[in-house]
């Protein structure tokens, strides 16, 4: 049992303040029964953030920052028959002008029905055929393209950009593919403005698709269904949005469901691993067999999760 939990902290004033108050004793108990095992400390700059390393981690994956596979893995969910190809996955996205920068919602907000999304893919898959790019369709919210030239290109994951400046975030585009991908951004935008999905979201309030993200370019790796974790991402959405009273009770509920559950497996000597995610870096936890004295020392030495979650 591997419980991955992302967005677990953040480096804002805002979350310090919301985890000075947090009470999560479910968590508080698991730790004293689960060993700290690995640690990945990074920064808030890395292209892939901390949840992704940590998953790639648990399935043995290869690749440096914004070069992990993520898109071939959910393409071959999805259907598409992967083989050998380099794939990177195209995010429908939103793109909100701004004084001075554009910022990228969350994808997830969009809500965009799936005769949209056929609607909209086809409207812009030509210009990526024409581009030598093999092209699939996986879901109302992925859309895949491959070419080999995108296995060296670098790509944030979404969820680096949402609610910031996508320059932030797009890279130097020095290289021929990623300026190809800029020029094709540009040209899907103009597809897209006019276009009578756009027309219509519009016209019930929605948000416009006027743009993609590219993330997770590689070749497949091997996936071994033994070693991959069970993620629990409803931290996600109010973290990202900045709603900190929906994300202290979204960690509460968390606490009460997924986290408890683990306790009595733990208790029982069960094989029990826990990784927490921030925005800079996770820290593995893990049932390791201990002495009794050491057991004990752990429960009355226990340290408080929110200085734990202050550090990620």
């Amino acid at each position: 049992m591997h419980l991955l939990v992302p967005f677990a902290s953040d480096t804002s004033e805002a979350c310090r303040h919301v985890l000075g108050d947090l009470r999560l004793p479910h968590l508080a108990r698991l730790l004293t029964l689960l060993s700290p095992s690995t640690r990945d400390d990074g920064t808030t700059t890395t292209l892939s953030p901390p949840h992704e390393r940590a998953l790639a981690a648990a399935l043995g994956w290869h690749g440096g920052d914004g070069l992990l596979p993520f898109a071939a893995h959910a393409a071959a969910g999805d259907g598409v028959v992967t083989g050998d190809a380099v794939w990177g996955q195209l995010t429908p996205a939103h793109w909100q002008l701004g004084r001075d920068h554009v910022v990228m919602a969350d994808p997830a907000l969009l809500g965009l029905a799936e005769p949209e999304s056929r609607t909209l893919f086809a409207a812009v898959r030509g210009l990526f055929e024409s581009e030598g790019f093999e092209v699939a369709y996986g879901d109302a919210n992925r859309w895949y393209i491959a070419r080999a030239d995108l296995e060296t290109m670098a790509t944030a994951s979404p969820d680096r950009a949402i609610g910031r400046s996508v320059d932030s975030w797009l890279g130097d585009g020095t290289a021929p593919v990623s300026r190809l991908v800029r020029r094709l951004q540009s040209e899907v935008q103009l597809v897209f403005y006019p276009h009578p999905v756009n027309e219509s979201r519009e016209q019930r309030g929605e948000l416009a698709v006027n743009s993609f993200w590219l993330s997770g370019c590689g070749r497949a790796q091997r996936v071994d269904a033994a070693r991959l974790p069970r993620t629990d991402a409803t931290l996600r959405a109010p973290l990202l949005a900045g709603d900190w009273a929906a994300w202290a009770e979204a960690w509460h509920a968390l606490d009460d469901s997924a986290v408890a559950a683990l306790i009595g497996p733990a208790e029982h000597g069960d094989d029990v691993t826990l990784t927490l995610c921030g925005e800079r870096g996770s820290a593995r936890f893990e049932r390791q067999s201990r002495p009794l004295w050491r057991r004990l020392r752990a429960r009355w030495s226990a340290v408080e999760p929110q200085t734990i979650l202050d550090t990620l």
